[in-house]
């Protein structure tokens, strides 16, 4: 098992509510279909959400099948997230 939580280097979404000047998430999870891994903590509302500094890492992923994925936490040593066939991808997801 990790004993590493993967920060979220950069999000290049920028209608995501948590996205100022980089993912002021606490946390995001990485979710999506069998062809991507997709950011699933994106959300596209009128509000403004996170913390008042960027600190994002990735607290679960839902992707068994990458080759980060290790006991449903990333392993990489960070992540992007950026557009591609859902709003928010993640853009180092790697099938093993």
């Amino acid at each position: 098992m990790t004993d590493h939580v993967a920060h979220v280097q950069d999000c290049a979404v920028s209608n995501c509510d948590f996205n100022h000047d980089g993912c002021t998430a606490y946390a995001i999870t990485v979710g999506g279909t069998r062809d991507h891994a997709s950011c699933s903590t994106f959300i596209d509302t009128s509000a403004t959400g996170g913390l008042p500094k960027v600190l994002a890492q990735v607290g679960a992923c839902q992707r068994n099948e990458c080759a980060f994925n290790n006991h449903l936490m990333c392993d990489a040593h960070d992540v992007r997230v950026g557009p591609g066939a859902e709003m928010a991808d993640c853009l180092t997801y790697q099938p093993r």
